[in-house]
């Protein structure tokens, strides 16, 4: 279990708060790049890190992200008309650059300076791999982490958005926990193979998973964060390993069987009790096949459908993710509920907004939960008391890595054995 003051420290996300600060010093995923599709498009509201702001796509192309409140009597900018290359306030006709320059203030005389030494609040944006990323930390502003599927075609991967009603941190902890993909997103039929479970025809891999539930961890510090290995018993000569990577500050890689496409997620907080999660499907070497497109938009494996315009899962803590008591009943199904984001929201957010980790009472299998809570609390340390920007934050080609899941054999060493899964080639 944690401490109420660490419980505390990695969960309070806000301008000023020691992880604030932490998150504050990397690039964060906050938009689907269709969310500003062409120039002079509508602005968006945006909340990200406790902080009111607007998104806009300038005439050029460009985007910005602003506060939220103009600089000059603080009405929303997210009223704005978005014209001729910057936003203007409705309030009174201050028009602000992508930037935050200050490129106009019609209600001031010609000849006034003023204009010169008012700028809106502006945080960098990088439009990469279909997404919006932001860097809300001190200047200068470090290279965007070259994750593989930032780096491919459009056409070799699937991105979504959704929105999570909980910590953050629930979901980073949910991602590493590979012990409870053998109850949790475990069914009898059909749907295993539509919800991502099994990869292929005929493979074995799901088999492991079920015959030994209860998987030995590994943990190996990294340059990007931590990989972590699950075993279990395959045959009497082998183990089966599912290698997940946390990536510094939320970003974590589920396993795949190698030569299948891949799963990124970033969990964004919006602010302390909410956040935003960008799954990532992607292939590094091909398009996305069709069927594997519809099995994506069958909705039952990592990715969920959402409301267009709102990002709100459609199975939600509100209806309970439609859980089906009678399929739960029947054994066909380990939760009733029908998809495996589904399924984690229901566990993540039914925590609570903020887990009370005081309660806690952890084994052996939560030895990688474990491990990422020291990670960050030794970084959010290092970065409050000594001032150490975290490696990882300045270091953009450590993330060129990939998560998997193979068999190798009991006297093969796992980081060794698996180390050419693990590297990105894109």
């Amino acid at each position: 279990m944690l401490s109420r003051e660490d419980n505390e420290l990695l969960t309070r996300v806000g301008p000023g708060t020691p992880m604030g600060a932490l998150l504050r010093c990397f690039w964060q995923p906050f938009a689907m790049s269709s969310e500003l599709p062409h120039a002079d498009s509508d602005p968006i509201r945006v909340r990200l890190l406790g902080e009111d702001l607007v998104a806009f796509r300038d005439s050029n192309g460009a985007v910005g992200l602003l506060q939220n409140n103009c600089p000059h009597r603080g009405a929303s900018l997210f009223f704005g008309r978005n014209e001729e290359g910057g936003l203007r306030c409705v309030y009174h006709g201050w028009k602000f650059g992508a930037d935050g320059t200050c490129l106009d203030m019609p209600n001031e005389p010609a000849e006034s300076d003023f204009r010169a030494k008012v700028r809106a609040v502006a945080y960098p944006v990088e439009d990469r791999g279909g997404v919006l990323w932001a860097y809300l930390g001190p200047a200068p502003a470090p290279n965007l982490p070259e994750l593989e599927w930032t780096r491919v075609p459009e056409s070799h991967r699937y991105v979504s958005k959704r929105i999570q009603f909980c910590s953050f941190l629930q979901n980073v902890e949910g991602e590493v926990d590979s012990s409870h993909v053998s109850f949790l997103h475990s069914k009898q039929n059909s749907l295993a193979d539509s919800a991502g479970i099994k990869a292929d025809p005929g493979s074995q891999l799901p088999d492991y998973m079920a015959r030994d539930r209860a998987p030995r961890f590994f943990v190996l510090p990294t340059e990007y964060g931590m990989m972590i290995g699950a075993r279990r018993d395959a045959e009497v000569d082998s183990y089966y390993w599912r290698i997940t990577q946390f990536l510094m500050p939320s970003y974590t890689m589920i396993p795949s069987p190698v030569g299948a496409p891949l799963s990124f997620t970033g969990a964004t907080p919006i602010d302390d009790e909410r956040m935003m999660g960008f799954t990532v499907t992607w292939h590094p070497d091909r398009p996305l096949a069709t069927n594997e497109v519809a099995q994506i938009e069958s909705w039952l494996g990592v990715h969920t459908e959402v409301d267009s315009r709102t990002f709100i899962p459609l199975r939600n803590r509100d209806n309970d993710y439609l859980v089906d008591r009678s399929l739960q009943r029947s054994k066909r199904s380990y939760t009733g509920i029908r998809g495996i984001r589904e399924e984690d929201l229901a566990v993540q957010e039914g925590m609570g907004p903020i887990c009370d980790r005081t309660i806690e009472h952890l084994g052996s299998a939560d030895l990688a939960v474990i491990a990422t809570r020291r990670r960050m609390l030794d970084a959010v340390g290092a970065l409050s008391e000594r001032g150490e920007v975290p490696y990882e934050a300045r270091n953009a080609e450590a993330y060129r890595v990939r998560s998997a899941a193979l068999v190798l054999p009991r006297s093969v060493e796992w980081n060794v054995g698996a180390a050419d899964a693990l590297l990105a080639t894109r």
